[in-house]
């Protein structure tokens, strides 16, 4: 079992942290007691339910009566059969009262300390032990969503997680409309196209016939190379953001000939520079 203690400063990112985690696996509980926090491990640790073997507990001054006796149950937590280690998130006071300046919701301690500085500076002070033993501290003054989520997957990811950028090229057809879950669209009704020569009207870019048809043309070869160079300069570039799947889609008027040709060619390039690629031709069977 992995037992993960999520804590920090409000406004560093304990919540969407939370939320990458969830997306990992994590069983998420929020504002658990330290005192609570061995019973639910032990709980946990009884097997009777395989989506508690890997839990995250978010600690916060909500709930940071004692640091003592948070110090107390790590130490037990850690003499458990279970990985248990505690993630702090942190910012600077500017970062964090301009945060709140832009979301309007109210510090946990703003009623007791009178203002909103006052506010920051005692969680601060508050959380300075926990921050001292945590087993990770990440900064997320200047860190964006997806380094923050990047971050994570890096410390706390499977090996199937942390393998990187997936791929998934995708052939449409316009008529039918874009894919929704598109990340990157490609429009290639400029090029000839195979439908008005008879004897390729009823066969697809799946079809040598078709293919050699498309990439017959110099400005399809000039085209695929200028999207091949794109990508190896953008693809290691969203792995480096933290991003795990990205959808290309490439388009023609009905999805049949050209999008699935340049779809294959894609696909087959970026499986040469290492990434996992699937291959989908959505609207390739349809009239």
């Amino acid at each position: 079992m992995e037992i993960l203690i999520i804590s920090g400063l409000s406004g560093a990112g304990k919540s969407k942290a939370a939320s990458f985690l969830e997306d990992m696996g994590f069983y998420i509980v929020d504002n658990m007691p330290a005192a609570m926090m061995l019973k639910f491990a032990e709980f946990c640790s009884a097997g009777v339910n395989s989506r508690y073997d890997r839990v995250a507990l978010v600690y916060d001054v909500r709930t940071a009566s004692s640091t003592a006796e948070l110090f107390d149950v790590l130490e037990k937590l850690r003499k458990m059969d279970a990985s248990c280690r505690m993630l702090f998130l942190t910012a600077s006071p500017e970062t964090i009262i301009h945060r709140y300046k832009e979301t309007r919701r109210l510090h946990p301690l703003r009623e007791q300390a009178g203002s909103l500085e006052e506010a920051v500076h005692r969680e601060s002070q508050l959380m300075a032990p926990v921050e001292e033993r945590a087993d990770y501290v990440i900064d997320t003054s200047h860190t964006s969503t997806a380094q923050l989520r990047g971050e994570l997957l890096r410390l706390f990811g499977t090996q199937d997680e942390k393998a990187g950028l997936s791929v998934n090229v995708v052939s449409f057809g316009f008529k039918h409309g874009l894919p929704m879950e598109a990340d990157l669209v490609f429009d290639v009704r400029f090029l000839p196209n195979p439908y008005y020569i008879e004897n390729l009207r009823r066969k697809t870019g799946m079809d040598p016939e078709v293919y050699d048809y498309v990439f017959g043309f110099s400005q399809t070869q000039e085209f695929v190379k200028k999207l091949e160079d794109l990508l190896s300069f953008s693809l290691p570039l969203y792995a480096e953001e933290g991003k795990t799947v990205l959808v290309i889609a490439v388009g023609c008027t009905g999805g049949h000939h050209r999008s699935v040709s340049v779809a294959r060619a894609l696909a087959a390039y970026i499986r040469q520079l290492g990434y996992p690629v699937s291959e989908n031709h959505r609207d390739m069977s349809r009239s």
